[in-house]
């Protein structure tokens, strides 16, 4: 019997990996210039986080400025209503005296740097083998099923995007998401887990997003608290008691 749950088991894992391949990563890794994307508008700092480049750049020894490159596109990013436009990344390469394309390389890196537009709630999919298996590219296909979009589009009504991101570092409760919630504007956004989760819970979130309401974060499943097992734990229930070898107070 178990090896029969097994061999099912296994076949669905290899019906997974045999479906045709899929680009998965958030974005293009290349640019293309659009009529809001390029090159030629004119982009700065606001006067305010021009105050707030200056203290950046004061952590730094005037000759490694470029060490404040991330917390710049951060500030960039946070400036432009959550995304990176080539103007701002050129503008943050003017002011750490690189050259663009050290900037672009930073930039493709980190997924949490956008740059193309993305909802004020930026639905993201961890796509990495553990939540694959537990049926990632299903929660992705009702996100945008029930969204109406493609991946890395945003709706008619500016809310939603949808997008994926590799290992977020909750394999123990996959499949998850991760929802970047720019709603309070992007200089308040946060990063908020939802993990243990199905099509349909997938799908009530974003409803309850859509309301305005704020979906508690973290598992998904009842029946679990945190990273716990189910039902709660059925070992190391006490204190661990002391090692019976030593004498610890004759130390």
């Amino acid at each position: 019997m178990l090896a029969r749950l097994a061999a099912n088991r296994f076949n669905e894992i290899r019906h997974i990996f045999r479906q045709p391949s899929r680009a998965f990563s958030t974005a293009l890794n290349y640019h293309l210039d659009s009529p809001d994307n390029s090159p030629n508008l004119p982009w700065e700092f606001t006067e305010p986080n021009k105050a707030k480049v200056k203290e950046i750049l004061s952590h730094y020894p005037s000759n490694y400025k470029q060490s404040a490159v991330i917390p710049l596109l951060d500030l960039a990013q946070q400036q432009h209503g959550g995304w990176l436009p080539v103007s701002a990344m050129n503008a943050v390469a003017n002011i750490i005296e690189v050259p663009p394309i050290r900037v672009y390389e930073v930039a493709t890196f980190y997924s949490m740097f956008n740059r193309a537009k993305v909802g004020k709630y930026h639905l993201l999919v961890c796509g990495t083998t553990p939540c694959m298996i537990r049926g990632s590219r299903g929660i992705e296909e009702a996100l945008l099923k029930h969204l109406g979009v493609k991946r890395n589009e945003v709706t008619p009504d500016g809310l939603f995007s949808v997008g994926e991101m590799e290992c977020m570092g909750c394999c123990v409760n996959a499949p998850m998401i991760t929802v970047a919630d720019y709603s309070n504007g992007s200089e308040g956004y946060t990063y908020n887990y939802y993990e243990d989760v199905t099509p349909e819970k997938v799908v009530d979130i974003v409803e309850k997003l859509r309301k305005g309401e704020k979906p508690p974060h973290g598992t998904q499943n009842p029946l679990r608290i945190r990273s716990g097992p189910e039902g709660g734990n059925t070992t190391l229930l006490g204190e661990p008691k002391p090692p019976p070898c030593r004498d610890l107070d004759a130390c």
